[in-house]
């Protein structure tokens, strides 16, 4: 078997970089679209690394600040029982030094685990020196897209527009004409629990944390539990009437790209979306856009400028008007 090293020196605290390598808040900056772990010996975890690549296991050993080992396998594929991730801090001068050794690979593995850890610790290293780093280009544009793979390839071009919205943006109308950003807020969060009731599943809405983290805890939440259940067959839907599971987590990708641009609107963000995930959601959704417009949740179609990106044409077709620019 092989063994893959990697070694960083981070400019922060060992207890801020213990942070960054086992809290949820802190993974999905660098590594994660979601994350789930029970940080105890005995704990399990689960990380959706990028859309469709979903990495599970137990922590095996812990000393908090000082080291975490993880079994590490990959769902439907390397198996957290022969495979060890451990992750070493040292402080090290005003920094920290953390070292990375993932035992008990193949040599076919080890090449693309090594891969791997190249570009997430690049991003860690970015994250921790300049605070930001950035969307990962790894979970912007997944292979076979489908409906889970899109659902988190959406959440993960919503997160950071998330992030972006300051305190005196929560009062800043949206495109949508009934919402300012946080009864969008409240929008978006009773959307994911009605999604996730529709499988049968009770969706908690966290008291404390940003949005951003409220958010994307229970968007894993709602997606894992599709991934246990399947998209086959029907939910039951609103009125008691039964819907295509496909449709419910669906909806999902529609949520998170319309209100990504409706945050981005309100707050002066960007969005920045691939042209291949949002085709996907016009292609899937559109249907299920004019079947909501009938009942009043979306207004009529608007014409899109001549220039417009595809994102900026989904939303004219969910009945945005696009930004006009202003030439100075």
């Amino acid at each position: 078997m092989t063994t893959v090293t990697k070694t960083a020196v981070l400019p922060v605290s060992v207890d801020e970089a213990f942070a960054l390598v086992t809290q949820p808040e802190r993974l999905r900056r660098w590594q994660t679209v979601t994350a789930r772990i029970d940080l105890r010996v005995g704990g399990d975890y689960r990380w959706t690394v990028t859309p469709g690549h979903i990495v599970a296991g137990t922590v095996l050993e812990l000393v908090p600040g000082k080291r975490i080992v993880l079994g590490w396998g990959w769902e439907g594929g390397l198996d957290p029982a022969t495979s060890t991730v451990s992750i070493t801090l040292t402080p090290v001068g005003d920094g920290t030094e953390v070292t990375l050794v993932h035992e008990g690979l193949t040599g076919e593995q080890a090449a693309s685990h090594s891969e791997g850890w190249n570009h997430f610790f690049e991003r860690l290293e970015r994250l921790a020196t300049t605070g930001d780093a950035g969307q990962d280009e790894w979970a912007a544009a997944p292979e076979n897209l489908d409906e889970l793979t899109a659902a988190e390839a959406t959440l993960a071009v919503l997160q950071p527009v998330l992030r972006g919205l300051a305190a005196e943006d929560m009062a800043a109308q949206t495109p949508c004409a009934d919402f300012d950003c946080d009864a969008l807020a409240t929008h978006l969060l009773g959307s994911l629990v009605g999604v996730g009731a529709m499988a049968g599943v009770d969706i908690a809405t966290p008291e404390d944390g940003t949005l951003e983290d409220r958010v994307s805890t229970m968007a894993g939440d709602v997606i894992e539990a599709y991934r246990a259940r399947g998209v086959e067959g029907t939910v039951a839907g609103p009125g008691g009437h039964d819907l295509p599971a496909r449709v419910a987590v669906t909806i999902l990708s529609i949520e998170f790209l319309l209100h990504a641009w409706d945050f981005a609107q309100a707050s002066g963000q960007q969005v920045t979306v691939a042209d291949e995930v949002v085709a996907w959601v016009r292609e899937h959704g559109g249907d299920i856009i004019v079947g909501a417009r009938a009942r009043g949740a979306f207004s009529d179609e608007v014409e899109a400028p001549a220039d417009a990106s595809p994102l900026d044409r989904l939303a004219a077709f969910a009945g945005r008007r696009t930004p006009v620019a202003v030439v100075a």
